[in-house]
């Protein structure tokens, strides 16, 4: 029976995460005192005691889910891994337990690419939107069709069902009045700072991909099953391909569990804050079993069983 880590993205922190881990385990405390060396500032800090409107800034709110993530994953251990996967930013994650970045390289790469997103919302403003209960093809079709008022595009397919779009305000408000008129039975404005996925964040793009060539990157010693193809990535150069085009390419998350699922996983295991893969896993392969980390007890669980 196969298992495969996955690694959740931006809208899972919370203040207070990771608290009780530096709290209980010297392994996590290690962790979280060598990203504040790394990073010059104390990113625990932020993790732990906020406040919320600094945590939510993108430039604090990428490492700190990818520091949340990695001391989890330091507690858990690597072995039972066959497989694994992130959503946007949790793709960092996935490469680092795969061997192919060092968590100092990740945490580095991660925190200037929430600086670059950041900077890309405020110089190209922005935005993303939810919708549910509309086709893949059909809200593409919708999208093309709106992007005569603006930019926008599918962004996140993150489950039968439920797509997320992004782009200029114009376009995802224009597109957002056709899904309904299309039947849509939910579309709902994302409180976000730029329109992540779309376009918009080209410039990001390009400053991300400067910093990956300066990065030693190893070959993944298992898969990673990438945003953008949804496919088995291995080698440096598919790595550093993937970690770059998704900045303005969708996630296709509801095709990589899929993928996942046929290559063998029956077991998905969250590692970091919150439960929303968890749910989204159950949605697209409802056949396999979910768990999740978060806390220290969730570990203290694991070990007593």
């Amino acid at each position: 029976m196969s298992v495969a880590y996955i690694f959740p993205g931006q809208g899972s922190q919370y203040v207070g995460m990771g608290k009780d881990l530096f709290e209980n385990s010297n392994t996590a405390r290690v962790i979280f005192k060598r990203a504040d060396e790394v990073l010059g500032f104390s990113l625990g800090k932020i993790c732990f005691e906020g406040p919320e409107a600094e945590l939510k800034q993108t430039k604090n709110t990428q490492p700190a889910i990818f520091l949340h993530s990695y001391a989890v994953l330091s507690l858990l251990g690597k072995r039972e891994a066959a497989m694994a996967a992130g959503h946007s930013l949790g793709e960092y994650t996935a490469f680092v337990c795969a061997g192919a970045l060092s968590f100092e390289d990740a945490l580095r790469l991660v925190r200037l690419r929430g600086e670059l997103m950041q900077r890309a919302g405020e110089e190209s403003p922005g935005t993303m939107a939810a919708v549910i209960g509309m086709t893949p093809e059909v809200l593409t079709a919708v999208c093309a069709e709106a992007s005569t008022a603006g930019i926008v595009q599918c962004a996140n397919f993150n489950s039968p069902g439920q797509i997320v779009i992004s782009g200029s305000v114009a376009g995802v408000t224009k597109a957002m009045e056709l899904a309904k008129a299309h039947g849509a039975k939910m579309v709902k404005q994302l409180v976000v700072s730029g329109a992540f996925h779309s376009p918009l964040m080209q410039s990001a793009r390009e400053g991300l991909r400067n910093a990956l060539a300066g990065v030693k990157i190893s070959g993944a010693e298992i898969p990673v099953y990438a945003n953008t193809s949804a496919t088995a990535v291995r080698t440096p150069e598919e790595i550093r391909r993937s970690l770059e085009e998704q900045l303005t390419a969708p996630v296709q998350w509801e095709k990589s569990i899929a993928a996942m699922a046929r290559d063998g996983a029956k077991t998905f295991i969250e590692i970091g804050p919150g439960k929303v893969l968890q749910g989204l896993v159950k949605r697209i392969e409802s056949g396999v079993e979910t768990r999740g980390f978060d806390t220290y007890a969730d570990i203290g669980k694991l070990v007593t069983a």
